[in-house]
């Protein structure tokens, strides 16, 4: 079946050329996750991808010395920490907005949030991440490759990336190398994973956002697609916690995330892709996250989810955030407001990207997806071939 293809973007690309000495996410693990993941896949690297893993494989071993280094240096702030207020999580399947949502809630003061040097070096970034982010940030491309938005050591990212430099498992493990089948996936709604494999998980997580609140004693913002179906246990880890959902048109989502991956895969991965099951594979996600949000979202307490659909945010992003406030009592609307008319006006240039999806992907897409599509308001096409739009101009993560 032939994959949706993009068009040309109504908005000039810039060319964003992930270099050699780029930092990829291995770049921040420690030696026994670094090595457990190459000894996993056999250490099937391509040749063109050995530099890439020669410069992780050092990194690993300054990455191990400056954990053990850090958490004697922090020995008691690490005993004494704690999440001091309950976290609010945005969760929404990849390419719904949900970056857009997260850059928009961390402009209020009162909210911090994990940055990429946080996530990237989760094990040591207490003791050097101020200094990596002021020194090192040419390293880092200014702009993503998936959708030429800014990048940044010190711009909000998902936390899914510290627990996979930490150890845990994570279906972004599978960037490392996408010919091999996919990884982690009952990490997506923890079906299959044992009471002792998910106490590892909770575990890991609660110690990086106890480091996030060492540096910043705010409110966290985090925003993770893969927390999408882990509702039922985040309520449970952090009550009081406070839940956004973010629903699109699959019709958008679908061919933006196939393009999304095969962009990780370029810029990441230790093979070269060859995208094989790709499409299925975004399907099969899509349907188990929403299998397992549908489960537990009455499982969250009254009062502390909302749903915005992403079409009404990009329309009224004032306006729904207003409604978001209300809705989860998050503090003060009119405190933070001024933030955000600051950055909705600087939005007003940006065009989305449009994509044509062929008649077959189309009816698979609204066959497989119909339900999710019915539940928020999508309507069929009348009309196969449609052109869709990717607003990669605000919506810039996995």
């Amino acid at each position: 079946m032939t994959s949706a293809s993009e068009s040309t973007p109504t908005k000039e690309a810039k060319p964003n050329v992930f270099h050699w000495y780029s930092p990829r996410f291995w770049h921040g693990m420690c030696s026994s996750t670094w090595w457990s993941l190459l000894a996993r896949n056999r250490f099937r690297i391509h040749p063109a991808r050995w530099g890439l893993a020669f410069g992780a494989s050092t990194f690993a071993a300054v990455n191990s010395f400056a954990r053990h280094w850090e958490n004697a240096w922090y020995r008691r702030e690490l005993r004494e920490a704690q999440v001091t207020q309950p976290p609010i999580f945005i969760v929404g399947h990849w390419r719904s907005g949900t970056t857009f949502l997260h850059e928009l809630l961390v402009l209020d003061p009162r909210h911090g949030f994990p940055r990429t040097i946080d996530c990237m070096l989760p094990n040591q970034f207490l003791h050097c991440g101020d200094f990596i982010s002021k020194y090192l940030g040419f390293f880092l491309p200014s702009q993503r490759p998936m959708d030429n938005m800014a990048a940044g050591f010190q711009r909000p990212q998902e936390d899914e990336f510290a627990l996979m430099n930490m150890g845990v498992p994570s279906p972004y493990l599978t960037m490392a190398f996408p010919n091999h089948p996919p990884v982690a996936c009952d990490y997506l709604d923890f079906e299959g994973v044992s009471a002792a494999d998910l106490e590892a998980w909770k575990a890991a997580l609660q110690e990086f956002l106890c480091r996030v609140q060492i540096r910043d004693s705010r409110r966290i913002v985090l925003k993770s697609p893969t927390h999408t179906g882990r509702l039922a246990v985040l309520a449970e880890m952090f009550p009081g916690a406070k839940f956004i959902y973010m629903a699109r048109d699959p019709r958008s989502v679908f061919p933006s995330t196939v393009r999304l991956w095969k962009s990780l895969y370029e810029s990441q991965a230790l093979q070269l892709a060859r995208h094989e099951g790709l499409e299925e594979y975004v399907f099969t996600c899509f349907e188990r996250m929403d299998a397992a949000y549908q489960r537990d979202r009455d499982k969250v307490p009254s009062g502390s989810l909302c749903e915005v659909r992403y079409e009404d945010l990009a329309q009224d992003p004032l306006g729904q955030l207003q409604r978001v406030y209300d809705e989860l009592e998050l503090g003060e609307y009119d405190a933070a407001r001024p933030h955000f008319e600051e950055h909705v006006a600087g939005l007003k240039e940006y065009r989305t990207n449009v994509f044509q999806l062929d008649d077959a992907r189309l009816a698979e897409i609204e066959q497989r997806l119909g339900p999710f599509m019915q539940r928020y308001g999508y309507e069929p096409m009348p009309t196969a071939g449609s052109a869709v739009d990717d607003e990669a101009a605000v919506e810039s993560g996995p």
